[in-house]
């Protein structure tokens, strides 16, 4: 397999000496991202502050965010993790006794379901969908879930710990036949494959920017489809929320347009500055190459694992899956420092370590990794 991505490799300083296979957890840093985070350093130091220009590169970072999944700026909101935004979201949902039902699955990261129990002090009714040996949900699962008084489907994109890819387009269809909405986390897809929330017709996505986005913790961006936006008013609030943040008016409760009505308080300045760099970075490329790499290295990955007999928690096929491959170990926190010193920085989660290469890997590091593994356990 021709790489593509060489000269993008070369902007990465740690992968000549380490292969950082662990863009599920956090992806390498790049030399644009250090560079964001030095430049933003320099004029607080220099300068004292510079809201303004702190404030043009954060709505830069939500355009960038917007680019990679075909929406529009206005459309994006900000807070500082993935947990904020989904909480803010369902303090904005109603949920009446006739329409009351949240369906998501249990392969979903464990924030998330915190964030929708937490509803039903309002009324919600939470049900988890079951998945199988290799953490996939049928999509027939789905269609027994929904029903008439489901008002929200809370789906991942890509499962945070067996890497199963669900088909988001589907599962909205069958949402919305039932005037329900659907809530996509999309931590372990957006930089890694093509998205479009138009073609989808996706009510809400989330997204954090320090897994594929190349970016740090600490930011996360929402998409909220315009007109679901305007219906919505968060109680989770501040002043960049209002029509005009700099009017100081302590009396007036007004919401914007759009997403917007989402943002809180004070922005995370700095973070947003790595962020917009990692997006950028990733809107420079050709994100079907990148989509199509990983799934290569995806097939390099399970292959590697069966011929060192390792047992595997993923999907059997790349099409099923993102960019990581899950092996079960004994004591992944342990075989993850043994990874490390061996010169392969991977993630563990639970049972299992998690080997997620980004576009910037190769087939070495990758059946590297594998074999290592299987070293060591």
């Amino acid at each position: 397999m021709t790489f593509s991505f060489a000269a993008e490799r070369a902007l990465f300083p740690i992968l000549t000496h380490k292969a950082q296979l662990s863009s599920c957890s956090q992806s390498a840093m790049s030399v644009p991202v250090s560079e964001a985070i030095q430049h933003y350093m320099a004029s607080w130091r220099n300068s004292g502050m510079d809201w303004v220009g702190w404030g043009v590169v954060l709505d830069q970072a939500k355009a960038e965010f917007a680019r990679l999944i075909g929406a529009a700026s206005a459309d994006i909101a900000v807070m500082s993790c993935v947990s904020d935004l989904a909480s803010s979201l369902g303090h904005a949902l109603e949920f009446g006794p006739e329409r009351n039902g949240i369906v998501m699955g249990e392969i979903d990261f464990p924030s998330l379901g915190h964030v929708w129990l937490a509803q039903q002090g309002r009324g919600a009714v939470v049900e988890f969908l079951s998945s199988d040996a290799q953490g996939a949900i049928d999509l027939e699962a789905y269609e027994r879930a929904i029903s008439d008084r489901t008002r929200l489907v809370s789906v991942s994109h890509v499962a945070y710990s067996s890497g199963f890819r669900q088909d988001i387009g589907a599962i909205a269809a069958l949402a919305h036949a039932q005037d329900a909405l659907i809530f996509v986390d999309a931590y372990q897809s957006v930089g890694a494959m093509r998205i479009d929330v138009v073609r989808d017709n996706i009510d809400v996505l989330v997204c954090g920017a320090q897994k594929f986005l190349l970016g740090c913790p600490g930011i996360a961006f929402m998409y909220v489809r315009r007109d679901l936006a305007q219906t919505l008013t968060p109680a989770n609030t501040g002043w960049f929320g209002r029509v005009n943040p700099f009017a100081f008016d302590v009396r007036q409760l007004d919401y914007a347009d759009g997403a917007r009505r989402f943002d809180t308080g004070t922005p995370p300045y700095i973070n947003a500055a790595a962020a917009k760099a990692g997006m950028a970075l990733l809107n420079s490329l050709d994100m079907a190459k990148v989509e199509t790499h990983i799934e290569q290295l995806s097939a390099v990955a399970l292959e590697a694992a069966r011929q060192h007999g390792l047992r595997i928690a993923s999907p059997l096929e790349p099409r099923l899956k993102g960019s990581n491959t899950a092996v079960y170990v004994e004591d992944s926190a342990k075989v993850e420092k043994q990874m490390a010193a061996a010169g392969f920085i991977v993630s563990a989660r639970g049972s299992v370590i998690r080997v997620a290469p980004h576009f910037y890997n190769t087939e070495q590091e990758v059946a590297g990794a594998m074999a290592a593994l299987a070293r060591i356990v």
